[in-house]
């Protein structure tokens, strides 16, 4: 993309942002409209800085592996760990002591507030850079390959930050859709789709210009990931915005079809997100450890189908009497 297109989009979004924050009908979409204008505003700035700017050679990186992304992507996951982690030990301390619940924070620190901050912050924001890191980590090594897409890795690893930021500050605000695991409003869900159909692109990329003839396991459980967390998410957040100066929306579904979708969500959550792409790092990383091969590669792909075809739909044991 040239950089007068960027310009462009980057001039609209801005733009929409601070209508948005004009006109915005509650707290939580004026800040996310605030923080949107600002980060676009920035970007504009710092590529118009960077337009009819002399080309310099660089050194040839087609035959190097990106590092630089997964590095950021390192850094982020420590970063969102320590975060979720001082957040779980202080509404520990709130259960224990219920005055930490402070009155003149007008509940945006109480309990109910940070308790789904915590669990989103340690799967998404922790687990979620994790895994993005490594598997930009894994595939470019098992494919002996270069990432797809350029600067693509790194419109993934600051949109998914952004998204983070755009959660966490909602969940604060009061904006959710009372989806456990699933919290965030509609248009932070709809950033959230942007950004993982570019992280799926950059992964299936990578592997189609593969100089390895073989598909390594590792890839398979983190293609089934990103793959199956993309359904998930789209169709368990199916929603109707109440207005597009709003942060409220209204979900597709009702009664016990709203549930089991979205138990069907939040136990995949745990199956595909947690298990299946965390299964992918360690049939790369505990074999290279041990410096020995997996044990039985076979075995492997029967663990693969397994996982594939019995964990996806096991999800209405979350609910009672089902």
């Amino acid at each position: 993309m040239s950089n007068y297109i960027k310009l462009i989009v980057l001039g609209l979004v801005t733009l929409f942002a601070m209508m948005a924050a004009s006109f915005a009908r509650d707290l939580a979409y004026h800040v996310h409209a605030i923080i949107v204008m600002l980060v676009a505003a920035g970007l504009f700035l710092w590529t118009l800085r960077r337009t009819d700017e002399p080309v310099v050679a660089g050194p040839d990186l087609s035959r190097s592996y990106n590092d630089g992304v997964v590095r950021a992507g390192v850094i982020a996951t420590a970063f969102w760990g320590i975060i979720g982690f001082l957040v779980g030990v202080f509404i520990a301390f709130q259960l224990a002591f219920p005055g930490l619940n402070f009155d003149w924070s007008e509940g945006y620190a109480n309990f109910g507030r940070l308790r789904p901050l915590h669990t989103s912050a340690v799967i998404f924001a922790f687990g979620g850079n994790a895994l993005i890191a490594t598997s930009f980590y894994v595939v470019q090594r098992t494919s002996a390959a270069r990432l797809w897409g350029g600067n693509a890795a790194w419109f993934v690893f600051w949109g998914y930050q952004l998204f983070i930021v755009l959660a966490a500050t909602g969940y604060l605000l009061g904006a959710t859709q009372s989806r456990e695991y699933a919290e965030p409003e509609w248009y932070t869900d709809w950033w959230l789709t942007i950004v993982w159909v570019v992280y799926l692109a950059i992964f299936l990329g990578t592997i189609v210009k593969r100089k390895e003839p073989h598909i390594y396991v590792a890839n398979w459980f983190y293609l089934s990931f990103i793959v199956t967390v993309a359904m998930l998410h789209i169709f368990n957040n199916l929603s109707v915005p109440v207005s597009i100066w709003g942060s409220k929306s209204v979900s597709a579904f009702s009664g016990v079809q709203d549930a089991m979708t979205q138990w069907w969500y939040g136990h995949n959550a745990v199956g595909f997100f947690l298990t299946a792409g965390f299964l992918g790092m360690m049939y790369y990383f505990i074999p290279k450890q041990a410096e020995r091969p997996v044990f039985s590669y076979k075995l492997s792909i029967i663990h693969f189908w397994a996982l594939i075809f019995i964990y996806i739909w096991a999800g209405p044991h979350h609910l009672h009497y089902t």
